[in-house]
């Protein structure tokens, strides 16, 4: 990189470097349980209950589980009149979709309303989230139908297929509350975003295929979710369209379309898009009970049975023989309505600048499915449309979802007869509108500009999904995902690091060209903790290091050889066993050269375990420096003066540094 002067500050004297610490020796169990604290507990939940009289804590205690009992002393008439308004409006949106759902759940419809009744209950007295807004998903359905589709079949056994939806909804809720009690949640940070973007673009696209069935008014209809066996099922019966159903498919799509195009340019008028679903479903159900049209091959809803939720724990299929299908649904159901509630919850707490508790929102997800699954519920949890819905009405507590669930509820006993002549195809626009809403474009774009690695697992979860089945694409986008974990902790990156001119400042040479190397020195960064599975490589990549300077060296014709490596360590957070051993055969091959090891900036956990391995003895704790300017500093004094170590002398101002 050519000569240059390398100018030290005045006041830097190699007798300033300091020596680095050893932390002082932690009992082994005091760690570990340190470290689990860390993990599990990294908000301290018991610091209010820290000091606090047996009465107080009681209290705490059941606020911590039921949040309302905080925020209920101090809710105001305020508060109720902007929550009223939420909470009508979402009901507005939750009806239609609720029963849209069902039917894509292949469940019966009355469920959807079920489901939009006793879960927001349960969630407004133990969920965290002023702004969600519970009901059933899209996405959920989906799986539901398929995973469980692909043992029972609802058409030919409906009472055997409705009990595992119930039970899978328990286990779903099972293993939601599970995770929030055992603070495990950080579980679910596994699904990556690139893989959630993928994911609900690939179900998004499915389920709108799915409703081609509606939109065209068919009866039989392929049970396989891919693109190749829909598209078959679809023109193998063009005899069987209806083009009386298309058609009116086809103009309430375009009325919802314009809708929420309407709404998204004059933000003031968000409830003319929550509206449209009702209207949709009010506008049809009169269209087809004036023109009779169900006798013209549009299909309806049908009688819906009024009265709330029956009991339904004792439909619990716990003896099927289809218990563990009904388990591995619950079980893939639950993450995703997880991921999918919590990452919605935390998007609009930014917005109003509050902050929820991860762990709270599973154990009341959890309790509220299984509640759900023992009420004739199945799974709910807080979809992004309601709860933009519910955003945008200016809902300012949980009381939202009380007020829909007081909707939803006089609806069961009194409105459910005028669904009778609501037409399926409405119901497929409807669910078709609000798909299209989760296939982001513009997100796929960003991951594609900023990371290919993330584009490639999201197009893998798309494409796993729209082509192989939606559990496919899951499996197939966090194996992904994984993938690029392992490779990052095997594969650590080390960079060779140069001197900014006229500083103490070392970075790396290719990301700064101006950055100057040091004769007689290479140094080296490792930028990851140092385990068993990277240590070969290191110990490898380290030795390529070397190699390659002397090389370079010689082809150059530079007088002075390699002298000394330093390793900043400035990023290796820990180090096992493996790693140490990994040190010390660096530390043999580098003899054997005759040069020279240097550590600079290792943490504490490192000088620890060094100091326990006897390392810090072979090496020398005068080759150890808290910076890379002190280390190199060492290394251009020894080189001018043939002193080792900790110098005492002050360095020259310029020292004529390649």
């Amino acid at each position: 990189m050519g000569n240059a002067d390398l100018v030290y500050p005045s006041s830097m004297n190699v007798e300033c470097a300091h020596q680095v610490a050893i932390p002082p020796p932690v009992p082994f169990f005091k760690s570990f349980a340190s470290n689990l604290k860390e993990t599990f507990f990294p908000d301290d939940p018991l610091r209010p209950f820290k000091n606090q009289p047996l009465s107080k804590k009681l209290i705490l205690g059941l606020q911590y589980f039921f949040p309302i009992l905080e925020w209920g002393p101090r809710y105001t008439l305020q508060f109720f009149k902007a929550d009223l308004i939420s909470g009508i409006t979402i009901a507005s949106l939750a009806i239609p979709q609720g029963i849209s759902y069902a039917k894509l759940a292949n469940l019966p419809p009355i469920l959807g309303l079920y489901s939009s009744f006793i879960p927001p209950l349960v969630y407004a007295m133990m969920g965290s989230s002023r702004d969600l807004a519970v009901g059933t998903v899209a996405v959920a359905s989906l799986l539901t139908a398929s995973m469980l589709g692909n043992e029972v079949n609802a058409s030919e056994n409906p009472k055997l297929y409705l009990h595992l939806a119930f039970t899978a909804t328990f286990f779903a809720g099972v293993l939601q509350a599970a995770l929030g009690f055992l603070r495990l949640g950080f579980i679910v940070d596994f699904l990556s975003h690139s893989t959630i973007v993928g994911f609900m673009a690939g179900a998004a696209t499915v389920v709108i295929l799915q409703q081609l069935k509606g939109i065209l008014g068919l009866e039989h209809f392929t049970r396989g979710t891919d693109l190749v066996s829909v598209m078959r099922s679809i023109f193998s019966q063009t005899h069987e369209w209806r083009w009386e159903s298309g058609v009116l498919g086809c103009v309430f799509l375009f009325f919802l379309m314009v809708t929420k195009y309407f709404s998204k340019k004059r933000p003031k008028f968000f409830w003319v898009s929550a509206m449209a679903p009702l209207t949709s479903v009010i506008l049809g159900s009169i269209l087809v009970y004036l023109t009779h049209a169900e006798k013209h091959g549009v299909q309806v809803i049908g009688d819906l049975k009024k009265g709330l939720n029956p009991i339904s724990v004792t439909d619990l299929a716990f003896g099927s023989k289809y218990l563990m299908t009904a388990i591995k649904t619950g079980l893939i159901t639950g993450i995703i309505a997880l991921a999918e509630g919590i990452a919605v919850g935390r998007s609009f707490a930014m917005f109003k600048n509050y902050h929820i508790d991860g762990n709270k929102e599973m154990i009341a997800f959890g309790m509220m499915n299984i509640a759900g699954s023992c009420t004739s519920c199945y799974l709910t949890t807080g979809p992004f449309s309601r709860s933009a819905v519910n955003f945008n009405a200016g809902c300012k507590t949980a009381v939202s979802n009380i007020v829909m669930a007081i909707a939803v509820m006089i609806t069961l006993l009194f409105l459910t007869p005028l669904f009778h002549y609501t037409p399926l195809v409405v119901l497929s626009s409807i669910i078709i509108a609000a798909m299209l809403g989760l296939i982001d474009y513009d997100a796929a774009i960003h991951l594609f500009q900023v990371d290919k690695f993330d584009f490639i697992v999201c197009m893998a979860a798309y494409v796993g999904v729209v082509f192989g089945s939606v559990e496919i694409g899951l499996v197939l986008a966090v194996a992904l995902s994984m993938l690029r974990v392992l490779l990052f902790v095997a594969r650590p990156r080390t960079f060779v690091l140069g001197n900014i001119p006229n500083s103490m400042i070392y970075r790396n040479v290719n990301q700064y060209p101006n950055a100057m190397s040091v004769p007689g020195v290479l140094i080296l960064q490792i930028d990851a903790p140092i385990y068993f599975a990277n240590s070969s490589y290191l110990r490898e990549r380290i030795s390529r290091w070397i190699n390659e300077e002397e090389e370079k060296l010689k082809s150059q014709g530079e007088m002075m050889s390699l002298q000394y490596v330093i390793l900043d360590m400035g990023a290796v957070g820990s180090i096992d066993t493996s790693g140490i051993s990994m040190f010390e055969e660096v530390k043999k091959n580098i003899d054997r050269r005759g040069l020279t090891l240097v550590l600079a900036n290792p943490g504490s956990e490192v000088m620890k375990k060094l100091d326990k391995s006897k390392f810090i003895d072979d090496i020398g704790q005068e080759w150890i420096y808290l910076t890379v300017g002190e280390a190199v500093g060492a290394c251009n004094f020894k080189l001018h003066t043939g002193k080792p170590g900790h110098a005492t002398a002050e360095l020259e101002a310029k020292d004529n540094i390649v």
